[in-house]
């Protein structure tokens, strides 16, 4: 690890530390994590920028039902790939010292398919579709379901789920920081 202390200055360490919600130490982890995905093309550029399936081979990605949209929506090319920057900023959203309102804006961001700023009922048949896996609901249940959430949560009763409506959800879910989290 003594080699990797030397990636970035104590200037660009610093910066980073200010953009992010971690110590130095763990941004020097996340590069070591970074450069474990492509050794060759990271050794050569500490900023290359990987493309998605390569991002993809990390494990606590590839589990993730939403791994696609987690990547496209912190590629700052919009089409999932990552540099060291997308990627540091992707592992202190997760991390566990990202505030609430972070969390819950870059949830709203992956779970809004069509980036229209609402999620709409397409967006929550997907959604339900990628959290219920190989057990799909029928078309009643989903319907019935996709109902129930927007009966609760569309308080202005347009068919569709503001940033802020959604923010009004996520401030009742009791568990939604522990579980909008990836460790690295």
């Amino acid at each position: 690890m003594g080699a990797s202390r030397s990636v970035f200055s104590k200037d660009e360490l610093e910066e980073y530390q200010e953009l992010t919600y971690f110590s130095k130490k763990e941004i020097l982890h996340c590069h070591e994590r970074f450069h474990l995905l492509d050794p060759d093309q990271v050794r050569q550029n500490k900023n290359a920028r990987l493309s998605m399936d390569t991002v993809l081979t990390l494990p606590e990605l590839k589990v993730n039902p939403f791994n696609d949209r987690i990547c496209q929506v912190f590629s700052s090319e919009d089409d999932g790939s990552m540099n060291f920057e997308d990627f540091l900023d992707m592992a202190s959203v997760f991390s566990d010292s990202a505030p609430k309102s972070v969390k819950a804006e870059y949830a709203f961001r992956i779970y809004d398919f069509d980036g229209d700023d609402y999620i709409k009922a397409a967006d929550l048949s997907e959604l339900i579709n990628r959290l219920t896996g190989d057990q799909k609901l029928t078309n009643e249940e989903m319907q019935q379901l996709i109902n129930d959430v927007l009966k609760e949560a569309d308080l202005d009763d347009d068919d569709a789920l503001s940033f802020a409506e959604f923010e009004h959800v996520i401030s009742k879910a009791p568990d939604f920081m522990s579980s909008f989290r990836i460790r690295l």
